[in-house]
């Protein structure tokens, strides 16, 4: 099963190092990580994913890389995320073998099918709500966009986008197998409930969804 929360840990938004945060995750459950970092350096990004890959491991916890599947694959992380203005998926592919994951973003009904038709292991849609983590966000597509998916793909799909707790069951009866978030845990007081929070609103619903 897709793990049902999908956490993004991005430097530029945290006060801490993400290895910190890494921690407070595993101990609520995490078993899927995103590192976005879109301002440092290459060399910096590497040696952020070699370190988190080195921690995380140990408690089978997948690191995914975002935007680059050659420090993916250097770094000997889960997989990579690649969106609309990044490699398109079968060249990441091409450096991320399987079993690695590859997956990739889409903000519309087109790219959606586009994504179905490639090897990516799961599809994000969104932003579903409006958000505040990207510095030029996509225009928002909502709850009916992640329905429409939800009949056009039987791939894993990740809604992505200013999702909360309030909203986050809505999601998932939506269609969404995971949920990806940052903000929120970033910003929480104690990112592990938070995290535990979100994990048990993905278990009710889903059980519930079958």
């Amino acid at each position: 099963m897709f793990p049902a929360l999908y956490a993004i840990v991005d430097p530029t938004l945290m006060k801490e190092p993400p290895i910190k945060l890494a921690g407070r995750l595993v101990e609520a459950g995490v078993k899927l990580v995103q590192l976005r970092d879109k301002r440092s350096t290459a060399r910096e990004v590497y040696a952020e994913a070699l370190h988190l890959v080195s921690f995380l491991a140990p408690f089978e916890v997948r690191l995914i890389v975002n935007d680059r599947p050659d420090i993916a694959a250097l770094a000997g992380a889960a997989g990579v995320h690649v969106g609309q203005n990044d490699l398109p998926v079968e060249d990441a592919r091409g450096i991320c073998r399987p079993p690695s994951w590859v997956g990739v973003s889409t903000h519309n009904i087109d790219q959606l099918r586009e994504a179905d038709s490639t090897s990516a292991d799961y599809i994000a849609v969104g932003p579903i709500f409006p958000t505040a983590s990207k510095e030029n966000p996509d225009p928002v597509v909502g709850i009916d966009f992640l329905r429409a998916a939800r009949r056009l793909t039987r791939k894993p799909l990740v809604a992505v986008g200013g999702i909360t707790l309030k909203s986050a069951a809505a999601v998932f009866q939506a269609g969404a197998d995971s949920i990806a978030i940052i903000r929120d845990l970033v910003s929480a007081p104690d990112p592990t409930e938070r995290a535990r929070e979100y994990l048990a609103v993905a278990g009710s619903v889903l059980s519930m969804r079958g």
